[in-house]
């Protein structure tokens, strides 16, 4: 059954991603269980002021820890919609 991951993300990487710059991520994988389908809901977090209150949504297309440190993956996504604020997505 595909899961909803909440990631924390900072600008720097936000950005190129709200842009479709950035297609893929490589996040530890040791309580997650990241998979492909899964809908992951990245929240721009900045260190400084905590979250911004932007939002993108993803499907994860592909997941692989090939060459990967220990409980590490990295997964491609394909964005579902555009940018949102906070409250639109909760």
């Amino acid at each position: 059954m595909p899961m909803i991951h909440h990631l924390k993300i900072y600008p720097c990487y936000f950005i190129p991603l709200i842009r479709g710059e950035k297609k893929f991520e490589i996040r530890d994988n040791s309580d997650r269980g990241f998979q492909r389908g899964d809908t992951v809901v990245f929240i721009e977090f900045d260190k400084q002021t905590g979250e911004t209150g932007r939002r993108q949504q993803a499907s994860i297309t592909y997941v692989s820890n090939y060459n990967q440190p220990t409980n590490q993956v990295v997964f491609s996504f394909s964005l579902i919609s555009d940018v949102q604020d906070a409250q639109e997505v909760e």
